[in-house]
């Protein structure tokens, strides 16, 4: 190896690691107020705080690829005393490609949904004597209640994660 634990090479990219996890997902872990924000103000002033939020996910979800990317270099880097048969570096990977690839497969074709519901509702124009709420109304309270599950559920698996990178458990196993 090209580093030990206690080098300043290491040092670095564990600066970087822990960085680019404060950006990535401290960017998505408070999504939940925007959306809030989002359906309290409606029309088009909502849908732009949408999109906004729907920037910062994307733009988050980089980071968060680099805290992988920068943690795996870790294990690379501490001249094995850190190995990818810890349980907690294994564990850890195992929930991280699970949630990433949960994000791909559910959660982001779901936000583009509720962003084209949105886009439908403000250009939508009622027929005349309609009442009642528009037809994208129900759809996009079913999409929004997944989205909730699906947000709730990767900010667990968040958690099971830095539990992991604090308690270490297995290490040297």
């Amino acid at each position: 190896m090209f580093a030990a634990v206690s080098d300043t090479a290491y040092d670095i990219v564990l600066v970087l690691h822990i960085l680019c996890a404060i950006i990535g997902f401290g960017g998505v872990a408070l999504a939940g107020i925007y959306d809030q924000q989002s359906r309290a103000r409606g029309g088009s002033e909502g849908f732009a705080i949408f999109q906004a939020n729907l920037l910062v996910t994307r733009v988050a979800s980089y980071f968060i690829y680099a805290v992988f990317l920068l943690g795996i270099l870790l294990v690379l880097l501490s001249d094995d005393v850190i190995g990818f048969g810890d349980t907690w570096i294994w564990l850890a990977i195992v929930i991280f490609v699970a949630a990433v690839g949960a994000v791909h497969a559910l959660l982001f074709p779901r936000l583009k949904r509720v962003e084209g519901l949105l886009a439908g509702l403000l250009s939508a124009v009622p027929p005349a004597g309609a009442g009642g709420p528009p037809p994208q109304g129900a759809e996009l309270a079913r999409v929004g209640r997944q989205v909730g599950i699906i947000s709730t559920a990767l900010n667990l698996a968040t958690l099971v994660i830095l539990i992991l990178m604090v308690t270490k458990p297995g290490i040297g196993g």
